[in-house]
């Protein structure tokens, strides 16, 4: 006689949910205001004028960014980031599906690749420059450039790595392509683009920086330059505090989406460690 054993998984209760989240939020908050206390007290002690407290910098962090520097710089920095990551994330996608399923393609396609993953985005800039122009789609083309690279090779590994037992019983159950495509390759390929568009955010945002210092007159890496050259220190340090919290929206946003998008792959990973 077979015996059959099956997984029970009890659902967390309520309370423990809540000491959970406020567990982790104790821990997300706790270091940066730590770090802000020791800040404000060393500048306080030993003041420097490259290292405002924390308090002038809030004071400048208001004065320059909530107004109309909000609408002329910050706004058109970051619809330009959105731009380039959805650009850089589709055609990553379109184009690592289609060179993993195809051996000759991707042995082709290789040492091309690695060479001009080697070469800085920021390096392109000039070039660039002379090809379209000094302006808006320049530096959507430097960050697409740049930032496409994780999610291209992520999604060719994800995808070249599909299960094979899997795949032969698809076609022995004479599943079609794109249906294979749909609910086999892209799904067990998702962890894996999931981990390259979180690198290709970081990426998109660093070179949205960098594009708007060269050949621009306006826009967040812009306004930090500009800062910086007139001794601005309050202004610049709020300005790259501003990053930061462009960087941990960017954060949140990815987990939202990546908790909904991987369900499934998270769903197992709790029913294997229980």
């Amino acid at each position: 006689m077979t015996l059959y054993t099956s997984t029970v998984v009890t659902p967390r209760k309520p309370s423990r949910v809540w000491a959970k989240i406020g567990e982790n939020t104790a821990y997300a908050l706790g270091l940066p205001i730590i770090l802000l206390v020791i800040w404000g007290v060393w500048s306080s002690i030993s003041p420097a004028p490259f290292f405002p407290s924390p308090l002038v910098i809030f004071d400048a962090f208001i004065d320059t960014w909530v107004g109309p520097a909000f609408f002329n710089d910050v706004l058109p920095s970051l619809g330009r980031l959105a731009i380039s990551i959805v650009l850089a994330v589709v055609l990553g996608i379109a184009a690592g599906t289609v060179i993993g399923l195809v051996r000759w393609l991707r042995e082709l396609l290789e040492p091309i690749f690695e060479f001009f993953r080697a070469v800085p985005p920021p390096v392109l800039i000039p070039i660039v420059a002379v090809l379209v122009g000094a302006n808006d789609t320049m530096k959507v083309v430097v960050m697409v450039t740049g930032a496409i690279w994780p999610v291209l090779l992520n999604t060719i590994e994800g995808v070249r790595s599909t299960d094979s037992v899997m795949t032969e019983t698809a076609q022995s159950f004479a599943v079609t392509r794109s249906e294979r495509l749909r609910y086999l390759v892209l799904p067990a390929a998702s962890p894996r683009i999931m981990t390259g568009v979180r690198q290709c955010l970081s990426i998109a945002l660093i070179l949205m920086v960098i594009s708007e210092m060269f050949f621009s007159s306006s826009g967040l890496g812009y306004q930090i330059v500009f800062f910086q050259r007139n001794y601005l220190i309050a202004q610049m340090w709020s300005g790259i505090v501003l990053l930061g919290l462009i960087g941990v929206l960017l954060a949140v946003i990815f987990g939202f989406v990546e908790r909904r998008v991987l369900r499934w792959y998270h769903g197992v990973k709790e029913v294997e460690r229980a």
